[in-house]
């Protein structure tokens, strides 16, 4: 019996760490009892499923809660790699809307209930459509199963192994969003060039009147042509998973 219950607990506590944090899951426009519903469900699915990586009989209180304490740190973990690389195209946005001189311009995210701006927020949600319409929901469940495939209840990577998958999934973010945004910072570059060389022309014309709204424009029509490579970057980003998750 306390075999179970400690299985039970140790899937629990990993699987709501990684719920806490993870995408989709952790959203607020999810209630919260759906949440804890998917939580146990699954905590007793993979409970029964993967047994104990170590003896119950040799267990005492402390190192019970030990335990419980490195599953929420190996699932808080996981959760942090997932939403890191999840970010990318968010990141994007932000790096577009500092181009187009919306960084003042800010609205109420209704899936995080945060404060973004709304170009940001509209490629998110565009990404989001496209990830679970991909079964992406379906492989945040198998990083879940993954997990105790190779580490099963009791059992986790270092410490060292979390932290450098964490620091890699940071710069992973970092540079896929710069990747993705490349094309569009080529196009504002180009489009400063062109002002400059307007206000050498016609020196009489009033360049900061008429380079906002050309801003505003070439950022929205960019924007456009940037979504095909939202598509193709879920693919990317399954890869990226597999490599940096600690599984």
């Amino acid at each position: 019996m306390f075999e179970r219950l400690l299985s039970f607990a140790l899937v629990l506590t990993r699987i709501s760490a990684f719920f806490l944090v993870a995408p989709v899951f952790s959203w607020k426009a999810v209630p919260i009892r759906i949440k804890v519903a998917a939580t146990v469900l699954l905590s007793l699915f993979f409970a029964v499923a993967r047994p104990l990586g170590v003896s119950a009989t040799d267990v005492s209180n402390l190192e019970a809660v030990l335990l419980l304490t490195n599953e929420a740190v190996y699932g808080l973990a996981l959760g942090l790699i997932v939403i890191l690389l999840f970010s990318v195209v968010k990141f994007a946005g932000r790096i577009i809307e500092r181009q187009m001189g919306l960084t003042m311009a800010e609205i109420m995210d209704p899936l995080t209930g945060e404060r973004a701006q709304p170009l940001g927020s509209l490629l998110e949600m565009i990404f989001v459509i496209l990830f679970l319409s991909a079964n992406g929901h379906h492989l945040l469940l198998l990083v879940v199963s993954k997990s105790y495939e190779a580490f099963p209840p009791g059992t986790i990577p270092t410490v060292g192994v979390l932290t450098d998958g964490v620091v890699a999934a940071g710069s992973a973010m970092f540079v896929a969003g710069l990747r993705l945004a490349a094309p569009m910072l080529a196009a504002f570059m180009m489009l400063m060039v062109a002002l400059a060389l307007l206000a050498r022309l016609v020196p009489e014309m009033n360049i900061l009147f008429i380079s906002m709204p050309m801003r505003v424009g070439l950022g929205l029509f960019m924007a456009m042509a940037f979504l095909p490579f939202v598509n193709g970057f879920i693919r990317e980003m399954t890869g990226w998973m597999g490599r940096l998750l600690p599984l």
